[in-house]
């Protein structure tokens, strides 16, 4: 079993989505709190278990009993969820609930036009919902797991779900840990929990409970727990808890929970509404008025059921899809993987980003940053000393070592040919010292220790300052523990290198070294360690602030590791809030903290995901970045969740982008990217919303005093759909640099208060056009039949054209806060699409199609009147649209 890694089989699908806190608890089992408090007796006595192991008989019998060791499955989605997924949309179910009313109500034109407009934008969506499944499936690494556990006496290699509580397994460097475990037997035991915890240094292990009381369960001694991997050492523990009653179990209770609605899935719901209620009012109204006045109520309901559709912006979903999939096309590009389409806008609206510290700001690896003298002043004697000791040190080397052999400098200056080893006094735990003994090059014996600076200081009679050797006396003993102290305060891990020579020992038995030669030792200086930023941290955390994004850290580690890291990415620390501290606020309390706090400390899974949601309850649209198992909660309740190179399996499953590069700097460029897509979504809601309100305050006008339909039911939804197809090519448009500056999310006041004021626009000259079609082209005249119908055919060619071309303009207007075509101009394939379909509806009056939907060749007379009211409305708009954004309405 030398894995590190979690395989998919035991991890969970999906983890708790936001909602009760207490529901959703994230905890320790009982047992494995109170299998701390025993002796290896009291252990084997709880779980009714020896230390030979369960027998075969036994281990069938609990694993019937607690089932397999596995948290989740996996499982991707279907056709038919997908389908579901895609069909599953307020205005798609809208839609759907009128075509089926124009079937049932004998308009079948009506019905198969809106059933073109549905299988458009759920196949568009269908097919990108079903890349987006198949590019998360290529990320689950599909391992086998195995652990070596006693049955019946016998050390037997079986698969972790096997695995039941009670089982005694034997663990060495490099397992992973297969369940929460209690340790009976360890010798040097060493495990990396970072992925819990967050911590960055393995941590030690024991037999025997040494954690005060009040210690949280997850920081206990004598535990590991699932999800972890031994680092050096070995032990001999007993299962306590198995699968979902685990510690990592506890990320998992809502398994089958689909995750709460995001910022722009509740913004589209919350617009969709407010179209709904403009229905509500004036669809009724449209419907009466038609029916009094025309005195034929059938022909007024299909003409109502037309206006229904023309208040509902039914490509949006098609938009939405289209802009996100082209986004998520240039992602990919820059080697971004876009796991949930949504996301992208999330991305760009995100004006608080949530981070882990390991592994996403920093390295995840340990290196040796300083090596200096007792006057903390860089010294390279010291480090040529580390050097030869983890060099000559046969035992298994630690992440320490590793760091310092690895570190560039220590190579040339270390000399190793020149020296030989002698000896060596391995590490134990009572010293927590382990030194060699080399020969130098003058032929003497020069023994290195290296510690923990608490053990080896009385060990030393001396230290060594500028080529000194200086008594080590209680006043320089606390002078060199503030020293010391000094480095830890900046988040380092510290070790003592002290040395002493001695003439050479005659070889055998009695000439070794041991235990007692490590006396009388020369304090030489220290080394420090640190997991250090990645290099663009800084240049990206300041191109997010310039964005307008506010960074916090959430992490597992200490504050002090935190801190500094902090710091060196240029993050304000002043005031820092630990976990203990979050446990203990309400959620208003803890609201008012996480406004202005930046680092979170010490802090849990439960807690991230708590802190992300008082943010989000505070209307910020919450981004979280995290690559550890106990960042998972939190990546899956953020509005965005973010996960980087060097994450485990369930951080990239419960990730929505995922970062290929190392570079930070790449999320930076998916904020812009995600801004450009909403920029681009909102410029169609305007586009549509504002102009279907408009038209429809001019239908309720041509329905009061106009003596026929002002528009056949055919015509209206043929309108519509031309005027969608010229909005199609929006995910093609350029942005402006100003839309992307700052986070934008969905604004219902922003909106409401735009339609509002920029809607009415369009019926002004709506109601233009009446005059012009009644009073200079004599369409009052309804006299005879005949004439009555060619009256109503040319008022309403008149209006259909007017209204199409005025809608297309306004798409150029509406897309950008600048000057159209002066100071913005659009991509090349909207301005084409704007081409083609105000020439469609130029030519449909004289066409084919035209004389099957009811139109009539438009007099001579009409088209300048057409140009000059084009001229008007494109200047009255841009007056409006300019003084809603010198207010700051907009």
């Amino acid at each position: 079993m030398r894995i590190a890694a979690l395989p998919s089989a035991v991890l969970p699908k999906k983890l708790p989505a936001p909602g009760s806190r207490e529901k959703q608890a994230i905890h320790v089992s009982p047992a494995v709190v109170a299998s701390a408090s025993k002796d290896v007796a009291g252990v084997y006595a709880l779980l009714k278990t020896r230390a030979e192991g369960l027998t075969a008989e036994e281990a069938a019998r609990r694993l019937e009993e607690y089932g397999p060791n596995v948290l989740g499955k996996d499982q991707r989605a279907g056709l038919a969820k997908l389908l579901w997924r895609a069909v599953i949309n307020p205005l798609v179910i809208l839609l759907t609930v009128l075509a089926a009313i124009s079937f049932a109500t004998g308009d079948p034109r009506a019905a198969i036009v809106m059933l073109a407009m549905i299988l458009l934008s759920v196949g568009l969506k269908l097919i990108q919902e079903a890349k987006a499944d198949n590019a998360a499936a290529h990320l689950k690494a599909m391992i086998s797991v195995t652990a070596t556990v006693q049955r019946g006496g016998t050390p037997q290699e079986i698969a972790v779900a096997q695995i039941v509580p009670g089982d005694v397994i034997q663990l060495a460097a490099g397992d992973m840990i297969p369940g929460d475990v209690r340790i009976v037997q360890a010798k040097d035991l060493f495990v990396t929990q970072g992925s819990l915890t967050g911590e960055s240094f393995p941590v030690e292990k024991f037999d025997v409970e040494r954690a005060v009381a009040s210690t949280a369960p997850i920081e206990l001694t004598s535990v590991a727990f699932l999800g972890t991997s031994v680092e050096s050492g070995s032990a001999i523990a007993v299962v306590v808890a198995t699968g979902k009653e685990t510690y990592l179990g506890g990320m998992a209770q809502a398994i089958g929970e689909e995750p709460a609605p995001t910022a722009f899935d509740r913004g589209v719901t919350r617009f969709t509404w407010l179209m709904m209620r403009f229905m509500a009012v004036m669809v009724p109204l449209v419907f009466v008025i038609n029916g009094i006045t025309k005195h034929n109520w059938g022909e007024a309901f299909f003409f109502a059921l037309a206006v229904a559709v023309g208040l509902t912006p039914e490509m949006l979903p098609m938009i939405v899809t289209v802009c996100l999939s082209k986004g998520a096309v240039a992602m990919g590009r820059k080697k971004v993987i876009v796991k949930r389409i949504n996301a992208i806008q999330n991305l760009g609206a995100m004006d608080v980003l949530c981070t882990d510290k390991t592994g996403t700001l920093t390295l995840d690896r340990v290196t040796l940053e300083r090596y200096c003298d007792v006057a903390l002043k860089e010294d390279v004697s010291v480090l040529t000393l580390a050097y030869l000791n983890s060099h000559f040190q046969t035992g298994l080397k630690n992440v320490l070592d590793r760091a310092v052999l690895a570190h560039e400098e220590t190579h040339a200056d270390a000399r190793v040919a020149e020296f030989s080893k002698v000896d060596e006094i391995p590490f134990d735990f009572q010293r927590r010292i382990m030194s060699v003994v080399v020969r130098t090059p003058d032929g003497k014996d020069r023994i290195i220790a290296k510690g923990a600076p608490e053990a080896v200081f009385p060990k030393c009679a001396t230290f060594q300052l500028g080529g000194q050797a200086v008594p080590m006396d209680h006043h320089h003993i606390e002078e060199l523990k503030k020293e010391y102290e000094q480095l830890s305060a900046d988040g380092f891990r510290v070790l003592a290198i002290a040395v002493k020579d001695a003439e050479p020992r005659a070889p055998g038995a009695d000439g070794g070294y041991g235990k007692a030669d490590e006396s009388n030792l020369a304090l030489s200086g220290y080394v420090a360690f640190l997991d250090p930023p990645k290099d663009t941290c800084t240049v990206a955390i300041g191109a997010l602030r310039r964005h307008g994004i506010a960074v916090k850290v959430l992490t597992g580690d200490n504050v002090l590791v935190a801190r500094k890291v902090c710091k060196e990415v240029g993050l304000p620390v002043d005031v820092v809030l630990l976990g203990d501290d979050v446990e203990k606020m309400s959620e208003e309390e803890l609201a008012d903290k996480a406004e202005t706090v930046t680092l979170f400390a010490r802090v849990s899974p439960a807690h991230k995901q708590r802190i992300i949601r008082v943010l989000q309850s505070r209307k910020h649209i919450v981004g979280f970045m995290g690559d550890g198992i106990n960042d998972a909660p939190a990546l899956h309740a953020a509005d965005v969740g973010i996960s980087v190179d060097t994450a485990v399996d369930i951080a990239k499953e419960s990730a929505d982008i995922i970062l290929l590069e190392k570079s930070l700097l790449v999320l930076d460029e998916g904020v812009v990217e995600g801004r450009k897509v909403f920029s681009n979504i909102i410029k169609y809601v305007r586009m549509g919303a504002s102009s279907n309100f408009g038209g429809m305050f001019s239908v309720l006008g041509a329905s009061v005093f106009v003596p026929y339909l002002p528009m056949l039911p055919i015509q209206i939804l043929t309108n519509n759909l031309l005027y969608d197809i010229g909005q199609t090519t929006v995910p093609t448009d350029s942005v402006d640099d100003e839309r992307i500056q700052i986070p934008r999310s969905w604004d219902i006041k922003e909106l409401t208060r735009f339609i509002i004021f920029v809607g009415p626009c369009s019926s002004l000259f709506d109601y233009s056009t009446y005059f012009i079609m009644l009073y200079v082209f004599h369409c009052w005249d309804t006299s005879t039949p005949a004439i009555a119908a060619h009256s109503a055919s040319l008022f309403q060619t008149g209006w259909f054209v007017e209204s199409l071309l005025t809608q297309t303009l306004i798409i150029h207007i509406i897309r950008t806060d600048k000057i159209p075509f002066l100071q913005s101009r659009p991509s090349r394939a909207m301005f084409l699409t704007s081409l083609l379909v105000m020439a469609i509806g130029v030519a449909m009056p004289v066409s084919p199609l035209g004389h099957y939907l009811g139109f009539t060749p438009l007099p001579a007379l009409y088209w300048p009147l057409l140009a000059l009211t084009l001229v008007c409305y494109a200047a009255l708009t841009q007056a409006v649209k300019m003084w809603l954004l010198r207010l700051r309405w907009i």
